[in-house]
Parts: C-alpha cells; structure tokens; sequence
C-alpha cells in the first residue's frame, strides 16, 4: 500500500507543478457542457415559413394566428405569388411555406372541406419532418374548434388525453444535460491519463520506476489514483450546472448517482492508462484518447441517435462503450428517480476490471 500511495504521490506532483494543465482539466468540462447544453437542443423554435395568403379573410387570419400563437413557428415573409415559394428556400429565409388559396373563407363555411398547402423544403430531413408536424398540428387544433362549434358540442367520440412523465415540458435540455455528463468525463478522464505513462517513457523517469521493487499493478492504481479526485470535481461540476443552469430535475438519489459516477470516472481512467501503455509519445496518446472516447462515444453510445435505428453492426459496437450503460443509468437516476441498476452497473464494473488487468498486463510487457 505505501508504494501505491508513493507512486500515486509522484503523480500529485506531476500534476501539481502543471497548474495551467490542471486548470484545463478543471475549466475545459465545464465550458464544454455550458457550450454543448445551449448548442446541442432538439427543440426546434422560430421555425422560418413563408406565407402566400391570396384569401385574406377572417378566416385565413384565424389560421395564421392558430399557427404562430405558440412561438414555434414564425411569418418570415409575406410572399405575392407561389414563384417566391422556391426562390425563399434557395436563398435559405423560410423552411416552408403556407399556400392558402383564395376562396379558402368561402368553402370553409360552405363545407364539407377547405385545402391549404403546406411546401416544406426537404433538404433537411430532421427539419421537413418537424415543421410538417408543427403545421398539420396546427390544422388539427383549428379543425377541432370548428367542428366543436359547427357540431355544438365540446366533445368528440374519441377523446385523447396526454400525459407526459418525468420531463413535463418535454425540454431536451432535461435529455441531453445528463448525457454530457457521459460525454465529456470519458473525454477528459481518458485524456488526463493518457499522457501518465508516456510522459514517463519520454522524460526518461520509466527505467527509474522499473529498477524499484513495485508491481505493475500498483503503478497502474497509483497512476489512476490523483486523477479520480480531479475527475470527481469536474463530475460535479457538469452535474452542477444541468441541475441549476439548464433545471434538469433530480428525482432520484444523489448518492447513487454519485456511486455510479465513480465507476464511471474509474473506466474512463483506465482506458486512458491502457491507452498510454501502447502510445510512444504523449502528443500520439491524446489524440489516440481522443478518437477512441469522443467519437463513439458521441454517435454510438445513444446520446443523440437512439441505438435501435442504427445498422446492426453499430449497435454491436455501442455495447463495448462503457458511455451506453451509463448513459441508461444517470437518465434514470435524475428523470425516472430509479436507484438500481445491476446490470447496467456490473457491465461497467466487469469493463473496469478487463480494462485495467490489460493495462497491468501492457505495462508488465514492457517492463519485461
């Protein structure tokens, strides 16, 4: 054990006389989940549409007003003919356009139906699919006041009632804030320690380490041992910030999330001593470190594109990714409120201790 903390000590003086690193290591989590919470947000408002009113009515007012009146979907330009319509999705000002023909007034009160025209530029699909929703449920919302005035009742034959459970107001924030929290400490954790053993094999200190009478074991847990104290404070802080910045709730427990966070941290810290025993160099380990944590972890690990519409040979590879799991586990310990995760746990825990026994081994070859 004292050789443990011996070499874990080394390790605090390293970092200690780096004070620009470690300010790095403690500011970068933090300007990243501030930048990625803003930046990244599924919530779609101010959508741009044109608008080609040639009935002017009271009745195609009515529509414009039921279309605008929640915020999401904004008049860009009031168009003369349906030749603009093109010329506005070239030139990027709408993302569609709403035709209302003339004669629309007349045959809404004549019946049985009125037309309008929805023309959605589709060259983003994320976007044509969205503003197609917002606008056929603002059709809906019309539809069902005329036919309750029409009909005199307030009812319907069918009814729907919607309830939505953990995240009121559907806000991405609530989503994407604890999935950072994934993101960016397997980033910074692999990062910190992946330099730790190639630093010492270019500063010349390794054949030093090798000639003492310690276990590769212990200078892998002595290495890992400093950083998971700075990796705490940046988890802290990503939480921290979802929960009073962005209102992300907490319905679950902060000592289980604080558990599971530590296992986590542990993982990210070994992948980066696994990957400092193989890099020669410390520029080659962080960006090693780099392509192997931010990229999977960001496209495969479910954090934006859920794991079930991806090809099958992509959900394989999103199973060894440690981020997976705990992505599952702290969405449901802050939104859901469920304490236990067993398996999703012990897959973390069997990868830390896979992680860490190839490391021992990796080091031990070199050593030999």
């Amino acid at each position: 054990m004292r050789r443990l903390f011996a070499v874990a000590h080394k390790e605090l003086r390293h970092i200690w006389r780096d004070p620009r690193s470690l300010f790095v290591a403690i500011m970068m989590p933090l300007a990243m989940v501030v930048i990625y919470g803003y930046a990244i947000d599924m919530d779609l408002r101010s959508l741009r549409i044109g608008l080609l009113d040639l009935d002017r009515t009271t009745a195609s007012d009515a529509l414009v007003r039921e279309a605008v009146s929640s915020g999401y979907i904004v008049i860009a330009e009031h168009l003369t003919n349906r030749s603009e319509v093109e010329t506005g999705f070239r030139r990027d000002r709408f993302r569609a356009a709403l035709l209302i023909p003339q004669g629309y007034g007349e045959s809404l009160e004549r019946g049985p139906a009125a037309q309008v025209q929805f023309l959605i530029d589709g060259a983003d699909g994320t976007t044509a699919a969205t503003v197609d929703n917002y606008l056929n449920a603002v059709v809906a919302r019309l539809n069902q006041r005329l036919n309750a005035a029409l009909l005199g009742v307030e009812r319907f034959p069918i009814e729907p009632q919607t309830r939505v459970w953990f995240n009121l107001q559907m806000l991405s924030a609530n989503f994407v804030a604890p999935g950072l929290v994934a993101i960016v400490m397997m980033m910074v954790c692999a990062l910190l320690t992946s330099i730790a053993i190639a630093r010492e094999r270019e500063t010349g200190t390794m054949e030093q380490i090798l000639t003492t009478p310690i276990h590769a074991a212990q200078v892998i847990a002595g290495k890992i041992l400093p950083y998971l104290g700075i990796g705490a404070i940046d988890a802290a802080i990503i939480i921290a910030v979802g929960r009073f910045v962005f209102d992300v709730p907490m319905n679950g427990s902060w000592w289980a999330l604080s558990g599971y966070s530590g296992l986590y941290i542990l993982v990210a810290l070994a992948l980066g001593l696994l990957v400092s025993t193989i890099a020669k160099t410390q520029q080659l380990a962080m960006m090693i470190a780099l392509v192997a944590t931010l990229l999977p972890t960001l496209m495969l690990s479910g954090f934006i594109f859920p794991i079930a519409s991806m090809p099958v040979v992509l959900q394989w590879i999103s199973r060894i990714l440690p981020a997976t799991y705990f992505l599952r586990i702290i969405r449901g310990v802050m939104l859901n409120g469920k304490l236990w995760y067993p398996l999703e746990g012990g897959i973390i825990l069997l990868m830390l201790m896979a992680i860490i026994t190839l490391a021992v081994v990796r080091f031990r070859g070199k050593a030999e």
